[in-house]
């Protein structure tokens, strides 16, 4: 069972490529679903969650509250890193447990962590491929006030709340460029399937 890391910075396409590979067949499990469900209401990471950064950061309805909470980590960089003391050690264990999981039911899955933090939380794990989707900052941050409705400001603080694009690219295997066209997106992503099912 291949196990590859797809990671890239905010609004790099990585969904994209993740999607894709899933449409040629391969088990994508999300880092990010895998976050929300670790936070779900009641559980012991939104506990201590709250504890850390205060009960402003649970809504009403119990769940988190994730703008109150990225108002909070987003431009803090020690308050970032206490989150991720807590949030990180608990999407390490589902990951594993999703992994086994694909394992066991198709001996020859190829299994893709979708994991946008690889480089601040999980480089050294034995990836058989690490692949990094990579388009400039400037086109990113575009993306994101056109996607997501971001202010220049906004875009830029989520940006500068990740590593540096150097860092990703130092540990990749293999970069996809998604600056161009969605085709060109594709078709990178449609070569890479070849050489992992060949």
């Amino acid at each position: 069972m291949p196990l590859i890391a797809l990671t890239g910075g905010i609004a790099s396409g990585k969904s994209t490529i993740a999607r894709r590979l899933e449409e040629h067949g391969a088990v994508v499990v999300d880092a990010d679903a895998i976050v929300r469900d670790v936070q779900r209401p009641g559980s012991e990471v939104l506990e201590r969650i709250a504890a850390e950064f205060g009960p402003q950061v649970v809504a009403s309805s119990g769940e988190l509250d994730r703008a109150a909470l990225a108002a909070v980590v987003f431009s803090d960089a020690a308050a970032r890193e206490r989150l991720n003391g807590i949030v990180h050690p608990a999407v390490r264990a589902e990951s594993q447990r999703r992994f086994d999981a694909a394992l066991a039911a198709r001996e020859d899955a190829v299994v893709v962590y979708d994991v946008p933090l690889l480089v601040e939380a999980r480089v050294d794990d034995p990836w058989d491929l690490i692949v990094v989707a990579h388009a400039p900052a400037a086109v990113r941050a575009e993306r994101l006030q056109q996607l997501r409705g971001m202010t220049s400001a906004q875009a830029a603080d989520r940006i500068a709340a990740q590593v540096p694009d150097e860092q990703r690219l130092a540990i990749a295997d293999i970069v996809v460029d998604t600056s161009g066209s969605l085709d060109d997106t594709r078709s990178q992503v449609d070569a890479l399937w070849q050489r992992l099912a060949g």
